[in-house]
């Protein structure tokens, strides 16, 4: 039996790595690198989103807890009874009751949105944000071919979101 712990912490997890809800709510325990502070998506809708996703370092706490909350989970975010979630149970228990909460009409998805805006805000170069996020849709060659950035750079330009 996992330790249970609250969903609204999903929530900002998702803001602040960018990933799509499918990739993250899939992401097993076997590909998170607390160590070094990303994950690896390695299922995704493109080719380019296969990829390292930086852990932001205010973020770290929620992603060590739920790889603790259940030693036996094969996933990282698991239910109460440490079955991994699906969307329709996020969607439904968690997702809906918060954006009801606050008054919004959005989907898991616009976190995605929102994590790219704050990004770019927060004066992140293109390159770092398709990099994270896993979009090449406007790379150019040399971005696509040339540009290897070292999981620290991701890392970095993550925290640059939070700080305050």
């Amino acid at each position: 039996m996992s330790k249970y712990i609250p969903g609204n912490q999903k929530h900002l997890m998702l803001l602040y790595n960018g990933t799509r809800i499918s990739e993250f709510l899939s992401l097993k325990k076997e590909n998170v690198h607390l160590d070094k502070q990303y994950f690896d998506v390695i299922e995704s809708k493109t080719e380019n989103g296969i990829r390292k996703v930086p852990i932001a370092d205010k973020l770290l706490p929620f992603y060590k807890a739920w790889y603790e909350s259940c030693p036996d989970c094969e996933y990282l975010l698991n239910t109460e009874d440490g079955k991994p979630f699906k969307y329709r149970n996020y969607y439904d228990s968690y997702w809906t009751p918060l954006t009801e909460q606050i008054g919004i009409n959005r989907t898991p998805h616009c976190t995605r949105h929102t994590c790219i805006s704050v990004l770019s805000e927060a004066g992140v170069q293109d390159t770092t944000i398709k990099k994270i996020v896993g979009h090449s849709g406007a790379m150019s060659l040399t971005e696509k071919v040339y540009t290897h950035l070292d999981v620290q750079i991701l890392v970095d330009a993550i925290n640059r979101t939070l700080e305050e």
